[in-house]
């Protein structure tokens, strides 16, 4: 097993794009916790930190895909690294105005979410290129899902390094610093500065096009739903609990769970057809999420959430090979972003609507939540099955270039070799 991924990062370039694209997302993973301690310190409300830390989180939400379609159509480097150093600089205006004037403030936010790169979805977009083979490319998503879940533990520990050494403001800039730096590490390589977007028919739909693409986004809305509530819930678990660490350690045990699903699944490559499989894997996602409801003691509850993570990264990473297969031509780096960006935005609906289900009924009712966008993002799947066949493409994937990475469900297109 850990051959298998010494041997991808071994491949020329594999190392340098997985670490740049991590160092690179910092800023967006670190996001919310940096901006909420920065305002908290400025002396506003925690109603205000929240606030201009969701007005980021949607105008992420709204520009990655937009910027994912700009790379398409115009290259990594001309819209990477502009967006990167655009959106340092709005991070930058809200520490250098603080909440003097708002509107300002406001401003900043917006940019900053705005001009956030869509690193991940061009990672994703170049292994194909880079690595050559199914089996290192099916490995290579399964290992960029297990990264993210150590990006997002390592993050938010060195936003608190870096308040306790200088200070919130400090904090704020450093961390978009080294965004900007591991976006520039990602756009000067040899694979990003020659990757091309396939030519793509004019349509203002662009990826959504793909009836494929509407599924899986619909799918995994519910799946950030239900990840979403989970977070919440087990907040309400640790005040019902004894509070403390109890709610860190769920949220850890749920990462050490995608953490280790992630490394298995990624270990092997996997007969049969990626979208039966996507199936499979949300439903013992789930599967996963159900028996939390159950709500037992401190160890028990650890262990349930440490099985609920299991299946989390193994699904992602088979999505991320189903949008290679479903995306229109050309519309690559703009379909990843879409996923990436609906995971994120049901995983914010979930933190809102588990809310009163709390209040209603404790932490059970929350994780209750989470069921239910289990089970929901699974119905999208099973009810709209004929809409994930096989694409145009008669084989079922074929390197490199052949991914079926631009292999449109609509009559006509073909994958084409990526410059």
């Amino acid at each position: 097993m850990a051959a298998g991924y010494a041997e991808l990062l071994r491949t020329r370039h594999a190392a340098r794009l997985l670490t740049g694209t991590l160092i690179g997302r910092l800023p967006n993973a670190t996001a919310a916790l940096a901006v909420v301690l920065f305002i908290r310190a400025e002396g506003g409300s925690y109603a205000l930190a929240g606030a201009l830390s969701a007005a980021y989180g949607v105008c992420t939400a709204i520009g990655q895909p937009l910027l994912g379609r700009a790379v398409d159509l115009y290259g990594q480097p001309r819209v990477m690294l502009p967006a990167a150093v655009v959106s340092a600089l709005g991070m930058a205006l809200l520490a250098a105005v603080g909440l003097h004037p708002l509107p300002l403030a406001s401003t900043a936010m917006v940019i900053a979410g705005l001009f956030t790169p869509p690193l991940e979805g061009g990672l994703r977009a170049l292994w194909p290129t880079v690595l050559k083979r199914p089996d290192r490319v099916h490995a290579a998503y399964a290992l960029d899902a297990v990264a993210q879940e150590v990006m997002f533990a390592v993050g938010p520990l060195l936003v608190t390094v870096c308040v306790a050494a200088w200070s919130e403001r400090v904090a704020l800039l450093v961390i978009n610093v080294i965004g900007v730096l591991g976006a520039l590490s990602v756009v000067v390589s040899p694979p990003s500065r020659q990757w091309r977007g396939e030519p793509r028919e004019a349509h203002w739909l662009g990826a959504l096009r793909s009836p494929g693409m509407l599924v899986l986004i619909g799918a995994f809305f519910f799946v950030g739903l239900a990840l979403g509530s989970i977070a919440v819930a087990a907040v309400a678990y640790a005040d019902e609990h004894g509070g403390g660490m109890v709610s860190s350690s769920l949220l850890s045990a749920l990462g050490v769970g995608a953490l280790v699903g992630g490394v298995v699944y990624g270990a092997r490559e996997w007969p049969g057809r990626p979208e039966g499989r996507l199936r499979l894997l949300v439903a013992l996602l789930a599967l996963g999420y159900l028996p939390l409801v159950l709500v037992p003691g401190v160890v028990g509850m650890t262990v349930l959430t440490g099985v609920a993570g299991v299946f989390l990264a193994p699904a992602l990473a088979c999505a991320f090979i189903v949008v290679d297969r479903h995306a229109p031509k050309g519309t690559v780096t703009e379909a990843f972003s879409w996923l990436v960006t609906t995971f994120g935005v049901g995983s914010a609906v979930g933190a809102s609507v588990v809310g009163p289900a709390v209040e209603r009924g404790g932490a059970a009712a929350g994780f209750a939540v989470a069921g239910v966008g289990g089970v929901a993002a699974l119905l999208v799947l099973v009810v709209t099955k004929r809409f994930l066949g096989d694409p145009v493409r008669p084989k079922e994937l074929v390197l490199p270039a052949e991914i079926d990475r631009n292999g449109a469900v609509e009559p006509g297109f073909r994958a084409r070799r990526q410059a």
